[in-house]
């Protein structure tokens, strides 16, 4: 929901730092998986119980997410770098509700599985979208220049950040809070299945 108003204010900041990554010879493939490291670590942090001290990695990886972008389009964009990218986000974004899971499985665990199902949901209505998008040669730079179309909604990563910031602040309401967040994500998948109807329905 709010990525698009975002962008505008992020990007030239993210770009002027890509670009001296770039001259460095650190690759934009390279700050992914650095991201993914950061964001991995921050979840074992999290099952561990260490939950204000998960924020720093976890802040962490999410600027090398917004970064890895900035270095391609300074250096070679790939669309490998952007199936990497993808990939990485969604293992991240997965490994943080576990985490939570993994600390109190008792209490967690069926908040836990059931944001996870709306995680998956949401992401393949997202990926679902692209790939039509793709196929009828759809663009949009709205939320900054991406390998993939990427579709708007309720909930975006802006907002999914914001949850996983909240919940390491306030982790003993991790329950209730997965619980809102997950049927938050239904609703944007079924905005997006929605739209793909009204897009996509003469195919």
């Amino acid at each position: 929901m709010f990525d698009s108003k975002i962008r505008p204010l992020i990007d030239p900041v993210l770009n002027a730092q890509g670009a001296v990554i770039a001259r460095a010879g650190i690759s934009a493939n390279q700050v992914t998986l650095l991201g993914l490291a950061l964001g991995l670590l921050s979840a074992v942090m999290i099952a561990c119980g260490l939950f204000a001290l998960a924020l720093l990695p976890l802040l962490l990886s999410r600027l090398a997410d917004g970064l890895d972008g900035a270095v391609a389009r300074a250096s070679e964009p790939s669309d490998f770098g952007g199936y990497l990218d993808i990939t990485c986000d969604f293992l991240f974004y997965g490994a943080v509700p576990l985490a939570f899971v993994l600390a109190d499985p008792v209490q967690n665990g069926v908040a836990g599985t059931f944001l996870l199902m709306t995680f998956y949901v949401n992401g393949t209505s997202f990926l679902g979208y692209a790939v039509l998008a793709e196929k009828h040669k759809m663009k949009s730079d709205a939320r900054g220049v991406k390998t993939l179309y990427f579709t708007g909604g309720l909930l975006e990563g802006a907002e999914t950040i914001g949850f996983f910031v909240l919940l390491c602040l306030l982790p003993a309401w991790f329950a209730p809070m997965a619980w809102v967040f997950g049927a938050l994500c239904l609703v944007t998948a079924g905005s997006r299945v929605l739209l793909a109807l009204r897009v996509f329905r003469r195919d």
